[in-house]
């Protein structure tokens, strides 16, 4: 596995392209990734955290722009995704009637915007990324797995699984250790708090003000 330095992200793009899969650090811990379109690639993610089907990845835009072309986006998500994309919260969304489903995530779809390292490595490849916590999915009984915070826990975790990790972005230690916020947002309804975590519930609820009022918790 390549260890690359902040500066290397072009290198980290070429590996996503070539259909690898990438871990890369965001502030609450490092994520593997790959390119959404690319099945093989996503399979490879579903079979490094040994991960069911049935638990989908998460999606990776650039830009909230890409989310208006793919998603049934409500006045809600809306202003969500105007104050706080990008960043660690993570909407809940149903794909535009027309647009195919990307299978490795789902439908209705769980889709991010991140800032960081990872935005700019979304931004650099120019398409959506599918994501996941660089982790054992379930643990068995006993076993002493938690989410990569460092470079070195990615290659320890590289090296245990044999998981064949392309190459890890370097950016230090993770300080959140934490989920990102979920909000469930279907279209032509109020959005909903499915979970808190770095991004703050009454900062969701600022967002929604100019709606009337605070989302249904």
């Amino acid at each position: 596995m390549d260890i690359l330095a902040r500066d290397q992200l072009p290198d980290a793009a070429r590996f996503l392209a070539i259909g690898k899969v990438v871990a890369v650090p965001t502030p609450r811990w490092y994520m593997l990734c790959a390119r959404a379109a690319d099945t093989d690639a996503t399979s490879a993610v579903f079979r490094i955290k040994q991960r069911p089907r049935t638990k989908p990845l998460l999606l990776l835009l650039d830009n909230p722009a890409t989310a208006e072309t793919l998603f049934d986006l409500s006045d809600d998500a809306r202003l969500l995704t105007g104050d706080l994309w990008p960043g660690d919260l993570a909407l809940r969304l149903p794909w535009k009637p027309g647009v195919e489903p990307v299978a490795a995530v789902g439908s209705p779809a769980l889709v991010g915007c991140p800032n960081g390292i990872l935005g700019q490595l979304v931004t650099l490849v120019g398409e959506p990324l599918a994501a996941a916590v660089c982790s054992i999915s379930a643990p068995a009984a006993g076993d002493q797995d938690h989410p990569a915070l460092t470079a070195d826990h990615v290659t320890a975790f590289d090296q245990t699984t044999e998981a064949g990790i392309a190459a890890v972005v370097d950016g230090g230690i993770c300080p959140h250790g934490r989920h990102m916020t979920i909000v469930d947002c279907p279209a032509g309804a109020a959005a909903r708090l499915e979970r808190e975590g770095t991004v703050h519930a009454r900062a969701v609820e600022a967002a929604l003000a100019p709606a009337g009022g605070p989302y249904v918790g």
